[in-house]
């Protein structure tokens, strides 16, 4: 006889909640090393779970920075073995004066879940352990294989998982790893994203004299350190949106009309989001939609430009020195470094007269792309459903999750990422939350998932 897991899950429903809560209550932000005790604590949480919900061979394994968890559940002989990966340190909560509850106290209302780290991703980790405990305490088995592997830094870009996962690549091994660190398109609209873009950054320094300079002295008649950035910030990009640097577009792929088609499906309104962000235009590169540019193009975004005076009031000087932080979004199969040596080159080839530049080269991360017509990706599909009722669409995301590329190219395994979070629920901002209908919801398409793979 089949189980009710739907009866099942109201029936513990409240205790899943305040078990929930307890791990959202343990500040465990992996950035700042006074909560590095925290970050341990939860680690050491999620393991007792595992141990509580039937997994074997659970293990707390030290790195130079945060530890990873893993266990695993393998009688399954001759099913699919899946390797669920999720991270349960979370991002700074400043500013606090924002939170309407404070962030480790972990409130309920109006059928949403608030506190840091409720959808990123400690709530919708959890989900995948509770599944997993529901069907081996109603049928005493698991229809397939069942590895996890919960870090503790990507918040932090994950410096020490590659190493583990190079490490113990026998001990990881699966058909597909399993993700849900990601979101629905919308309420009842749930999404499988085929694609991450890939990440590189860096920060700039001009320096022109020795000193910064008076303006009524020596204005008009030496170089100015802030007119000499903006001048050269400005020559990155054309006047349709474009990046201007040689070579940044290697390795980009043209969107191919089926891509453009799901693309559309998504009906994304543009109007609404230029309402809802108080704008009279997007803006971006010509020739696509906001859904494509955000998804399937590369760009170049300036994060913080500043030098000079900042204080109150004015001061009439000349700086001396000018900085900036930029990002790079990649997609395809763009090169992190090669973008990175194109953008120096350009730089340095349009640094004005009288100014010295100085290029930082920073964070570096593939972007990780997926055929959609994958059969795990499928039955993912199938399963969100049969749950939801609504086929998902398979999207591509705009954000980057180095680590996912890593994981699916090192194992050789596929990466179904089944997310269950929304868009508006405001991670790595004040008031996070996580929509408990897709709490619910994704008990059930996880439960759903793991019996038709």
């Amino acid at each position: 006889m089949s189980v009710d897991y739907k009866a099942y899950f109201e029936q513990h429903r409240e205790a899943h909640l305040n078990e929930l809560k307890e791990w959202l209550a343990i500040p465990s932000i992996s950035a700042l090393s006074e909560h590095k005790g925290d970050v341990a604590r939860a680690a050491e949480w999620i393991a007792s779970k595992l141990k509580e919900a039937g997994l074997e061979h659970v293990e707390i394994h030290q790195t130079e920075g945060h530890p990873i968890v893993t266990a695993d559940y393998l009688h399954a002989e001759g099913k699919p073995t899946l390797l669920i990966y999720g991270h349960y340190d979370v991002q700074p909560v400043d500013p606090l004066h924002l939170w309407q509850t404070p962030p480790f106290e972990p409130d309920i209302r109006d059928g949403k879940l608030y506190a840091r780290g409720a959808t990123d991703d400690k709530g919708q980790l959890f989900l995948h352990v509770k599944a997993v405990e529901a069907i081996l305490k109603e049928e005493g088995e698991l229809p397939v294989n069942i590895k996890f592997c919960i870090e503790g830094e990507e918040e932090v870009s994950s410096p020490n998982l590659p190493r583990y996962v190079d490490a113990n690549k026998d001990k990881l091994t699966a058909d597909a790893v399993l993700i849900s660190d990601t979101s629905l398109l919308a309420p009842g609209k749930p999404a499988i994203s085929t694609g991450l873009r890939g990440l590189c950054s860096m920060e700039l320094t001009l320096h022109t004299a020795n000193s910064d300079l008076h303006s009524g002295t020596y204005g008009g008649g030496v170089p100015n350190a802030l007119h000499a950035m903006v001048s050269l910030l400005a020559s990155l990009h054309d006047d349709k949106g474009r990046v201007s640097v040689e070579g940044f577009y290697d390795g980009v792929l043209e969107l191919s009309p089926e891509m453009r088609e799901e693309f559309a499906k998504q009906q994304f309104d543009e109007e609404k989001l230029k309402k809802d962000l108080e704008l009279d235009a997007l803006f971006g590169e010509e020739g696509y939609s906001f859904v494509e540019r955000v998804g399937a193009r590369p760009t170049l975004e300036l994060n913080g430009v500043y030098g000079g005076f900042q204080g109150e009031g004015s001061k009439t000087v000349i700086p001396r020195e000018a900085h900036a932080k930029i990002t790079c979004r990649l997609v395809a199969d763009q090169d992190p470094q090669a973008v990175l040596d194109a953008i120096e080159a350009h730089l340095k080839a349009h640094t004005p007269v009288g100014a010295k530049l100085t290029f930082k080269p920073k964070e570096k991360a593939f972007a990780f792309n997926i055929d959609p017509s994958h059969p795990m990706l499928q039955k993912a599909a199938d399963a969100f459903e049969n749950v939801y009722g609504t086929r998902a669409l398979f999207t591509k995301d705009g954000g980057s999750i180095p680590i996912v590329e890593r994981l699916s190219s090192t194992l050789n395994a596929p990466a179904v990422m089944m997310g269950f979070g929304l868009p508006d629920e405001n991670l790595h901002a004040p008031n996070e939350h996580f929509n408990l209908e897709n709490f619910d919801k994704g008990l059930l398409t996880i439960v759903e998932y793991l019996k038709l793979v």
